[in-house]
């Protein structure tokens, strides 16, 4: 069993590494290292072929990973025409602004390359994609690529975790094939007419939306909102049809089958065969009745290996099954490792198993449930703060209720209301749905403890300090334990020093977002698209800001102020400046005008705004943008919005305006209508800032502004390229860009500031 920790250790540590090692080395290592082990002494013997075991680990991974490289689309064939012939996998995503789906590829038609095996599209034609059907499309692709921040959710690491490896937009031309004959298609196309009927029922709503999740897996279809009362509340992974779900029924299976055969047990096969095999038959059925997604096909490897070893006439201890559970998964998808569901999921099910297991005697079962309830909360603090920047406080409180409530009773009702033929059922699953929400709008009004990124040694010493605290009970000093947690606890990132400040520009794709702070303040330049919540509120936590004191939205478009009322509603802002002051009210906010002439100082640094004007009248939204000057000493930060040349040619013809600036944050992300030669003349910045998404549909930023740039030799940094950008503006400009300083194998690397 030794042989799996660090197996198991190598392969999750390839993950995590620049550079993809040559799995061929590694072996090769590992084989000279496994013979010179035969050289040490006895206790030296089992670390250093140890040390070898981890090398094959790294050289598994690495083969893995070269297959799945090797499908890539080629840089060269993004954004081309590429015809091809695929097949609707899964349930189509329909919104107000287009259809989302995923394809499994069958054929490029296109010479000259070839797709990844599975691509996620975009159709903005509002067109239905009947779930199994087949097609003859044309689209335009780019290579896996999301937004690159320290804190937030990572989209790019999610792709390549699950293997969708292009994505793109389709064109008008299609052309209907014969439809996919495979079992999964039939399978999506059964969960489809379910999801129909379901919706038929019960009318499009957040009932029949959460019926849907949890019996077929339609995710999609929970609203926005309802998602974030389950973040707040700590419930997010019950609605999806995770390894509680899928355990908690193979359990129900397994206790009915367990009944019928102390009635009637055949003579020719042993019971804990068929109770095992009824069990998982039921599980895999529920698997593919939620698609098979790949989370989902983890929980079935992990409950078969669980169950297989448990058939195994050996004794192996629970642990043991743990191991090899664990084992089996990262085997059969090593890039699961990416995935933090995985981790909490098998995290949660050891400590339930360390206050349940060694015991003389067997305690009582509201002993049992309560011990597991404690542990379960204590050792998912520490990678859930770590993960996500917060915990939500009734979060133990909220599972309490919510596990047996969802799991045990609405999750089987559910399914039976689904599959029946009855419409009654889902009217009463659709009573309990309504009188969950009810108590989770209630719980979701509970703060929850955020904190910020925690250092490594100190997130490990909390980890420790969780595992010493649900220890057993003669584990001596466990009172001490909590005091490991208080580092952590009470970590706050070093702030910048009086006279100098720090900006990080938010890498949220399509829009704008940057954080000024200074030693005992802050302020934030734009929120970027609704989207952007995800990204914005846990950069903020992450970098230890716990109320903004100036919110500045530059103007009224979507990619600048779009999650401006997620990031008010969730952090408090003692003052809102907007370019349009007009357009707060719309927003739920109420704010300040931003005007030329507004200025203050925070330690040291000098806030001014320049524009606009109070005496211009302008029509169009971005010649409103609101710019604003940061300036300490020796540095100064521009911020010009979506401020067009039109602007920058009034504010120089002012002459009395300062705008000379070490970095520029480029106006409208690049476009060329602004960031004129005059404006770079007179600015004379040493670095340009664009923040825009990466292979946008607006094609910025321009190349005429990039020549510009190239022309007064200033260095360009690209949110789309580099990631989120961190400047240390003091006696001297520090740049750090996230892609560099966070490189992996898997993802897209900038030049950071090199030129274009």
């Amino acid at each position: 069993m030794w042989v799996l920790i660090p197996f198991l250790a190598g392969i999750t540590l390839c993950a995590f590494l620049p550079e993809l090692p040559v799995a061929g080395i590694c072996v090769l290592l590992a084989a000279a290292g496994w013979l010179l082990a035969t050289w040490l002494p006895s206790g030296g013997q089992r670390w250093g072929r140890g040390l070898c075991v981890l090398l094959l680990g790294v050289g598994y991974a690495a083969v893995r990973a070269e297959w799945r490289l090797a499908q890539d689309l080629p840089a060269a064939w993004e954004q081309r025409p590429i015809r091809f012939v695929a097949a609707v996998r899964g349930l189509p995503n329909i919104s107000q602004y287009g259809t989302r789906l995923e394809l499994l590829v069958e054929q490029t038609l296109t010479a000259g390359v070839q797709l990844p095996a599975r691509v996620a599209v975009s159709d903005y034609g509002q067109r239905e994609w009947p779930t199994g059907s087949r097609w003859e499309l044309s689209g335009r692709f780019k290579r896996r690529h999301g937004q690159a921040n320290a804190f937030g959710f990572d989209s790019e690491q999610k792709q390549w975790a699950d293997g969708v490896l292009a994505s793109g937009s389709l064109a008008k031309q299609r052309q209907r094939l014969a439809d996919s004959q495979q079992a999964l298609a039939w399978v999506d196309s059964a969960r489809a007419a379910l999801v129909a009927r379901v919706e038929r029922v019960l009318g499009v709503g957040r009932e029949s939306a959460l019926i849907t999740a949890l019996t077929v897996g339609a995710q999609q279809r929970v609203a926005r909102s309802d998602w974030q009362l389950f973040s707040a509340t700590g419930l997010t992974h019950l609605v999806s049809i995770s390894g509680l779900h899928v355990g908690m029924l193979a359990g129900l299976a397994a206790a009915l089958a367990a009944a019928i055969l102390r009635r009637y047990c055949p003579p020719w096969a042993a019971p804990r065969l068929l109770i095992a095999g009824f069990a998982f038959v039921v599980a895999t059925l529920y698997a593919l009745l939620a698609g098979f997604s790949v989370p989902t096909q983890r929980t079935l490897y992990m409950l078969g290996s669980a169950l297989l070893m448990l058939c195994w006439r050996r004794a192996l201890s629970p642990f043991h099954l743990w191991w090899l559970a664990l084992a089996v998964v990262l085997v059969v998808d090593p890039f699961c490792v990416l995935a933090p569901g995985v981790w909490l999921s098998f995290g949660l099910v050891a400590a339930l198993l360390a206050v349940s297991v060694g015991r003389r005697r067997p305690a009582a079962k509201w002993r049992l449930v309560l011990a597991g309830q404690w542990s379960a909360g204590v050792c998912s603090v520490v990678p859930l703060l770590w993960w996500f920047a917060r915990f939500p406080l009734v979060s133990p409180l909220a599972n309490a209720l919510a596990i047996p409530y969802v799991s045990a009773l609405l999750t089987p009702l559910a399914l039976f209301a689904v599959l029946s033929p009855w419409d009654f059922p889902l009217q009463l699953a659709a009573w309990l749905v309504r009188g969950f929400y009810g108590w989770v709008e209630w719980l979701a009004q509970w703060p929850s403890l955020a904190l910020p990124a925690t250092p490594w040694p100190l997130l490990l010493l909390a980890l420790w300090g969780a595992l010493w605290l649900i220890a057993p009970r003669g584990v001596p000093g466990r009172a001490l334990a909590a005091l490991l947690l208080l580092p952590m606890l009470c970590y706050r990132p070093t702030p910048p020093l009086a006279g100098t400040f720090r900006a990080t520009v938010l890498d949220v794709g399509q829009g704008l977002s940057v954080l000024v702070q200074t030693a005992t303040h802050s302020l934030l330049f734009d929120t970027g698209l609704p989207e952007a919540e995800r990204v914005v509120l846990p950069g903020l936590q992450g970098l230890g800001v716990r109320q903004l004191d100036v919110l500045l939205l530059s103007h009224h478009d979507y990619d600048h102020d779009g999650a401006a009322a997620g990031v008010v509603r969730s952090l408090p802002v003692r003052q809102v400046l907007a370019g349009q002051p007009e357009s707060l009210p719309g927003l739920g906010l109420r704010g300040e005008p931003c005007r030329q002439g507004l200025s203050w100082v925070w330690d040291g640094i000098r806030f001014d705004v320049l524009s606009p004007a109070a005496n211009e009248l302008r029509t169009d939204d971005n010649s409103r943008s609101c710019i604003l000057r940061v300036a300490s000493q020796q540095q100064a930060l521009l911020l010009m919005g979506d401020a067009p040349q039109a602007v920058e040619q009034g504010l120089l013809a002012q002459g009395n305006v300062r705008v000379r600036s070490t970095v520029l944050v480029v106006g409208h992300h690049g476009s060329k209508t602004a960031t004129g030669s005059a404006w770079l003349q007179a600015v004379q910045p040493r670095y340009a800032v664009i923040s825009a998404g990466y292979l946008n549909r607006y094609r910025h930023p321009h190349p005429s502004v990039l020549q510009r740039l190239q022309q007064y030799e200033v260095a360009v940094l690209r949110t789309d390229w580099d990631g989120a950008l961190m400047l240390e503006m003091g006696n001297e400009l520090a740049v750090g860009c996230w892609r560099q300083q966070q490189r992996r194998y898997w993802r897209a690397e900038g030049p950071c500031g090199m030129a274009d």
